[in-house]
């Protein structure tokens, strides 16, 4: 199997196109509103590919090396799930000289950028549908989609009843992928987008295409376009059906993001979470395991500062947990300034540009995170072992490659806590003390490798050995 080795190094950053920046005042909509303002399943606040070129510098200073781009063809919608032609970026996000233009910057900075791919469903206004709203049953493209009955209604109100649609949706009907000419269609949009020099493809709710052949073709047509492009599946519950090597490199980790939450919200505590995430570790092949999407945050969920009702303490330490654990971690745009937002379309705000609006204490804690992260090979690529704590408050686990080692040690509760913790078995020969990388502790009492530590509440260290 050939998972891309660059994945396991990688720090991600997700941007939602039309909330990031606006970098080309020429190709705002006309109904645009104000940047700033909450934003609704209608609006447009006119970020596009130029804000995207023209911020980099914000990115690189973060630290990440790879993006992920939500869906950025032609559409009628600002999330543009709904695609109408998939060989033609939207006007209102740019052209293809302005992406290639984004690409080079990043491959010039050695960043990789994967885009959105919706292979699922399309827009009504998809060529092939809508030549099936004009001629009907006379269609030559009847057989793309799933008609139940004609004349196909697209636009009246009420759910898709004469089609299939995505959840029912009128507006997301679905495509036939066992029909020969789809599918040959959706693998020539992928080849065609990695011939432009894309590092590899998010895929949208894959599951809803449950054709292995359909997965196994895709793969093999990216592979052969590029073989270290990257395959990233949208599948919620973590099935490892879906790692094989007929279908994707990874997936998008939310399984590890719910057991984060359980902990930073104390439905949880931490031995149990720490057994937990052990066991997603071990639940996938491991070169699949280092290639998994780890994220706090998406565009589906609500924002994470907003779940842990702005507590930063919290936060921190769940940053500190994604930046350590097998995996590329990944930042939802925003995340790291401690934007708010609720359920979708309150989770995709326009991200402030205005940094008296920023929690300067959190994007330091990120900006240090990715940095410890992306010196530290043990990090990304080390194996990962747990530690055993005498605390049920209180995680550590291990990460090792060769003679490169962390012990992340956090403490996930609202009071201070003190654990000992037997290192003998742990650490190589010669070590005599820890240093905190997150800090200026430095432990030298290790009798017997044992490890006597005070934290503070919701906080965490990542202890180096030194001889």
């Amino acid at each position: 199997m050939s998972v891309p080795v660059w994945v396991k190094d990688s720090i991600f950053y997700q941007i939602f196109p039309d909330r990031f920046y606006n970098g080309d005042l020429t190709n705002d909509p006309a109904n645009m509103v104000e940047w700033s303002s909450k934003p609704t399943i209608y609006s447009f606040h006119g970020g596009d590919l130029r804000g995207v070129i023209d911020r980099f510098y914000y990115l690189l200073d973060l630290g990440i090396n790879a993006i992920y781009l939500n869906p950025i063809f032609l559409s009628a919608s600002n999330h543009r799930y709904n695609t109408t032609d998939y060989f033609q970026i939207d006007p209102k996000l740019g052209n293809l000289q302005v992406f290639k233009s984004l690409l080079d910057v990043a491959h010039r900075n050695q960043v990789r950028v994967v885009l959105d791919g919706v292979f699922n469903h399309c827009g009504r206004g998809f060529f092939a549908f809508n030549d099936i709203l004009e001629n009907q049953s006379n269609s030559p493209y009847a057989d793309w989609f799933h008609v139940k009955k004609f004349p196909v209604d697209a636009y009246s109100p009420g759910d898709a009843t004469t089609y299939l649609g995505w959840w029912k949706y009128k507006s997301l009907p679905k495509f036939n992928t066992d029909n020969p000419r789809v599918r040959e269609y959706i693998y020539r949009v992928a080849r065609y987008w990695l011939e432009q020099g894309i590092d590899g493809w998010r895929l949208d709710v894959p599951n809803e295409i449950n054709d292995d052949g359909f997965w196994t073709e895709f793969r093999q047509t990216v592979k052969q376009t590029n073989p270290e492009a990257y395959l990233l599946g949208e599948i919620w519950d973590g099935d490892r059906r879906w790692v094989r090597d007929t279908h994707f490199d990874g997936l998008m980790n939310y399984p590890i993001r719910t057991l984060i939450l359980d902990l930073l919200t104390e439905k949880k505590n931490a031995g149990i979470f720490i057994k937990e995430m052990q066991s997603w570790v071990e639940h996938y092949p491991l070169e699949n395991a280092y290639a998994m999407y780890n994220s706090l945050g998406s565009h589906d969920t609500e924002r994470i500062f907003t779940l842990l009702n702005k507590n930063v303490e919290k936060l921190r330490l769940g940053f500190l947990i994604l930046f350590s654990f097998p995996g590329a971690p990944a930042v939802y745009y925003g995340d790291e300034t401690g934007m708010e937002g609720g359920p979708d379309p309150d989770n995709r705000r326009a991200f402030s540009w205005n940094e008296p609006d920023w929690n300067i204490e959190l994007l330091q804690w990120v900006k240090r995170m990715i940095r410890l992260r992306n010196e530290n090979n043990a990090l990304r690529r080390g194996t990962f072992e747990v530690i055993p704590v005498s605390n049920d408050n209180i995680f550590a686990f291990s990460r090792k490659d060769g003679t490169n080692q962390v012990i992340v040690i956090g403490n996930a509760s609202g009071q201070s806590a003190k654990a000992l913790l037997d290192l003998s078995t742990y650490l190589p020969a010669g070590v005599h003390r820890l240093r905190n990388l997150l800090g200026n502790e430095v432990f030298e009492d290790l009798h017997g490798g044992i490890l006597s530590i005070d934290l503070n509440r919701w906080s965490g260290m990542l202890l180096s050995p030194e001889e």
